[in-house]
C-alpha cells in the first residue's frame, strides 16, 4: 500500500478547511455582483458566518457577555455567568458526553455478550432470531419518545436511547465474528483438553475482536446521535437542548455552535477509538509484518 507523508496530508486538510471557511465567511457578500453563482443557502440568516458562530460560542461558553465584554476569570464574572445559565456550553457538553459514555459502554458490553452467546449457539440463535430481527427493524428515532415517556426527561432516558442505538450494531458484528471462526481452531483446542470457557477466552474472543472494533467507530457516533435525539424529545440540559433553545429564538449561530461542538466531540471520540483499536490489535500488524 502506498504511504503518504503525514505533513502533506495535514497540509491538504488545512488548505481544504481554509477554502471552505473563506467561501463560508465571504461568499454571500458576492451575491450582489454574482447572484447566479452564490446560492441562497449561504444567507447568514440560515447559515451563520464563521465569525458570527465564534462570537456566539464566546457568549454561550461565558467567556464574553452579550455586549462583547470579556468575562474575567478573577473578578468572578465568569463564575457568575456559569451560575446564571445552568445549561451553558460547558455544562451541556459535559452532560451529553457523560450520557454518551454510559450509553456507549453499556451498549458495547451487552451487544458483545449477546452476540458471543448467540454466535456460538445454533439453538439460541434460531430461537431469538425472529425477535431480534423484529426489534432491529424498528427505527430507533421512533422509540425515543417512548423511552422518554418511560424514563422521564432526565439522563436515564438519554442513556437508554444511546444504548438501544449501539447494542444492535455491536451485537451483529460480534455475532458474525463468532460465526466466522474456523472450527479447526476450536476442535484443536478441544483435543488439547481445553474447556469451553478456555476455548471462548483464548480462541473465540480474540478472533472476534477485529469484528467488534470494526463496529466501535460508527457505534460511538451513533451513541452520540442517540443522546442528541433523546435531548431533542425532552431534556433539562445538554447540547440537544441548546439546539432546541436556539431554534426557538431563531438564532442560527447558536445552533451552529452546538453543531460544531458535536462535530469536534465526534472527531475526538472516534480518534480515541482508533488509538484504542491500534493498541489492542497491535498483534495483527505484527503478525502481518512477519
Amino acid at each position: 500500500m502506498k504511504r503518504y507523508s503525514t505533513l502533506g496530508t495535514i497540509g491538504w486538510q488545512v488548505l481544504i478547511c481554509a477554502v471552505v471557511l473563506s467561501v463560508w465567511q465571504w461568499g454571500y457578500d458576492l451575491r450582489g455582483k454574482l447572484p447566479w453563482l452564490v446560492p441562497d443557502l449561504l444567507d447568514p440568516y440560515f447559515i451563520s458566518k464563521p465569525s458570527m458562530i465564534f462570537d456566539n460560542f464566546l457568549i454561550q461558553s461565558c467567556l464574553t457577555s452579550k455586549l462583547g465584554v470579556f468575562n474575567g476569570w478573577f473578578n468572578g464574572e465568569f463564575g457568575k455567568c456559569l451560575a446564571r445559565n445552568e445549561n451553558n456550553l460547558w455544562a451541556a457538553t459535559a452532560i451529553t458526553l457523560k450520557n454518551t459514555f454510559f450509553g456507549f459502554v453499556t451498549g458495547v458490553v451487552s451487544g458483545f455478550v449477546a452476540g458471543l452467546i448467540l454466535g456460538r449457539s445454533d439453538r439460541l440463535s434460531a430461537i431469538f432470531q425472529p425477535f431480534i430481527t423484529a426489534v432491529n427493524s424498528i427505527p430507533r428515532i421512533a422509540l425515543a419518545p417512548i423511552i422518554v415517556l418511560a424514563f422521564g426527561i432526565g439522563d436515564m432516558s438519554k442513556i437508554v436511547t444511546s444504548w438501544i442505538v449501539v447494542v444492535f450494531l455491536v451485537f451483529f458484528n460480534t455475532f458474525e465474528g463468532a460465526r466466522s471462526i474456523d472450527e479447526g481452531f476450536t476442535n484443536a483446542a478441544r483435543l488439547l483438553g481445553a474447556s469451553e470457557w478456555q476455548i471462548t477466552r483464548t480462541v473465540v474472543i480474540p478472533s472476534t475482536m477485529a469484528w467488534v472494533f470494526a463496529s466501535l467507530t460508527p457505534a460511538i457516533s451513533f451513541a452520540l446521535i442517540g443522546v442528541i435525539v433523546g435531548e431533542f424529545i425532552g431534556a433539562e440540559r445538554g447540547i440537544g437542548r441548546l439546539i432546541i433553545e436556539s431554534e426557538a429564538r431563531g438564532e442560527a449561530s447558536g445552533m451552529m455552535v452546538a453543531v460544531v461542538v458535536l462535530m469536534l466531540v465526534g472527531v475526538v471520540l472516534s480518534a480515541i477509538i482508533w488509538r484504542l483499536q491500534a493498541y489492542l490489535l497491535r498483534w495483527q500488524r505484527q503478525r502481518s509484518a512477519e
